[in-house]
């Protein structure tokens, strides 16, 4: 049981109280992503009908879309408990096996980072997804025998930004797989005064649709610049955030007014004025630029492969004509012939 409740409990959200008191509850409190939300009512509402446990769930796409929040509120409409884990604290067979055992029926095994579990691991899961049984090899060489041992029935979410790095036969037992979008501002900005009422922070119009603009598509970034004006407004004696205010808060924080910040441009001028504008592989880029690679390619490449400043190509990555325009930098006709 201790070694469940060290595995379960090493994941670990940034403010975790102020997390939870802003995440959504029930499904039709959740902003956005449509098309999943009225598909997993359909499957929750069909599953609670039969008076069996959802199926297994993969939620996929980049990160900070509300993946966490999906599961905590799957469980809720589920009436079930959610242990929260993730892929890499999973570091053996027994590890998973003491979560395994220890989860009720109708329990939601909530699997961040799913696609880095390691084989031996996922392994343990096709019988536990599929057969609601964990398969156990005791002992070593001759005298080894197989046991198994019947599980509850419990819903499996993973959540993963690389779903392609998942296995085919981990992936095939997901009967639910649904792919988060980034959002647009308007649905940003329902998140911004939701969450400012639940902080208690008056906000005008003009100031939530600026912070929205600048949320670069993720309620994440949209609580967290939130959070932060309204550190300025505090500073300033002001009781509502203002338009002023915001603006000049987000501009303190060097998020510019499509969202991106200070990496965002520096990849940008990395690429620009270290290599001609590209073609540059994703690992010089990450030395040169002095960042890691997953952190490029999960984090703030989607984003700027979305506004179109960047493009890849099987050569490496390059710069548009997009991304000149933005910084001021002229672009030169021979750049990326």
């Amino acid at each position: 049981m201790e070694d469940e409740e060290r595995l379960i409990s090493s994941v670990k959200l940034e403010n975790d109280d102020n997390e939870n008191l802003l995440r959504p509850k029930e499904i039709d409190e959740y902003v956005g992503q449509e098309k999943v939300k009225a598909n997993l009512k359909v499957f929750m509402h069909s599953a609670k009908k039969r008076g069996e446990s959802l199926d297994h769930v993969l939620l996929y796409g980049p990160p900070g879309l509300g993946k966490t929040t999906l599961s905590h509120i799957i469980a809720n409409e589920m009436h079930g408990d959610i242990k929260i884990t993730s892929g890499p604290a999973i570091a053996r067979a027994m590890d998973l096996a003491a979560i395994l055992t220890n989860l009720r029926d109708g329990d939601i095994l909530f699997v961040d980072e799913i696609h880095r579990l390691n084989h031996s691991v996922e392994e343990i899961l096709y019988p536990a997804m599929e057969d609601f049984m964990l398969d156990m090899v005791l002992g070593k060489g001759p005298s080894a025998r197989t046991m198994r041992i019947p599980l509850s029935k419990f819903t499996l979410v993973g959540a993963t930004t690389k779903a392609g790095m998942l296995g085919a036969p981990l992936r095939d037992r997901f009967g639910v797989v649904c792919r988060l979008e980034l959002y647009t501002p308007e649905e940003l900005a329902i998140i911004i005064n939701r969450s400012a009422g639940i902080l208690n922070i008056d906000i005008e119009p003009a100031a939530t649709e600026e912070i929205a603009k600048r949320s670069r598509g993720t309620p994440r970034i949209a609580n967290r610049l939130l959070k932060r004006v309204r550190d300025f407004a505090e500073f300033a004696d002001s009781k509502i955030i203002t338009h002023e205010i915001a603006k000049s808060a987000l501009n303190s924080l060097e998020v510019d007014e499509l969202g991106l910040d200070k990496t965002d441009s520096l990849i940008l001028h990395t690429i620009i004025e270290k290599f001609n504008g590209g073609p540059v592989g994703l690992e010089t880029l990450a030395a040169a630029s002095g960042e890691e690679t997953n952190t490029i390619e999960d984090v703030y490449e989607p984003f700027l492969i979305q506004l179109g400043f960047i493009a890849r190509t099987p050569r490496g990555r390059i710069c548009t004509i997009n991304a000149y325009n933005h910084l001021g930098v002229p672009y030169p006709g021979s750049v990326n012939k």
